[in-house]
């Protein structure tokens, strides 16, 4: 697990190598590609949940939020904010090109690697935050309900 100071370094941009990531309806490069939503299935480029995509083929875990679960969701309020959560990632996925940044773990238990997303020196995860659709990684999952 990631604890809160280790998310705060993410966030506020320690020295980890970046990933840069040319995707998205904004992006510049020819090879511009959008995000979808894919709730349970891989893919190339598509938005599993408010925290969860595929980038690139390989499965992402926003490292510096926690978003309500989509599949399953404990009670109807946490499904509402879920699926808006989804939905408001794959707008910022696709919003232009973005980087990802390497904390202090490369992959999570389940095998997806752990990254926060910065466009323009500021994390996609803050975004969510800040909009009431997430909220930071405190080192572990907290109910919705």
């Amino acid at each position: 697990m990631v604890d809160l100071e280790s998310a705060k370094s993410q966030r506020s941009g320690a020295s980890e190598a970046l990933e840069p990531v040319v995707l998205g309806q904004a992006a510049t490069s020819k090879e511009a590609r959008s995000f979808s939503i894919c709730h349970t299935g891989g893919g190339e480029n598509c938005v599993v949940d408010g925290d969860t995509a595929w980038i690139n083929g390989e499965k992402i875990r926003i490292a510096d939020i926690d978003a309500p679960e989509t599949h399953p969701p404990r009670c109807p309020s946490e499904a509402e904010l879920g699926e808006r959560a989804t939905q408001r990632l794959a707008d910022l996925l696709n919003g232009g090109q973005f980087e990802l940044k390497k904390g202090a773990r490369d992959i999570d238990r389940h095998g997806r690697k752990l990254r926060v997303l910065v466009r323009d020196g500021r994390s996609l995860g803050d975004q969510l935050v800040s909009e009431g659709l997430a909220r930071p990684w405190e080192g572990r999952r907290r109910p919705w309900c």
